[in-house]
């Protein structure tokens, strides 16, 4: 969990907001997943979203 987005229970696939969670707590939480999944299993896994914009 990073701020208010975490990994759904129900489907590691899926990133649900908890409440307060905020764009940044989204990319970053997708960042974290994607680089735990490569350091794990070498696997380089990509969004199936476009992600539109920039934070600030």
């Amino acid at each position: 969990k990073i701020g208010g987005a975490m990994v759904s229970e129900k489907h590691a696939g899926f990133i649900v907001n908890t409440g307060d969670a905020t764009a940044k707590d989204v990319l970053e939480l997708i960042k974290y997943v994607k680089d735990e999944v490569y350091k794990k299993y070498g696997v380089k896994i990509e969004e199936e979203v476009k992600i539109v914009g920039e934070l600030e």
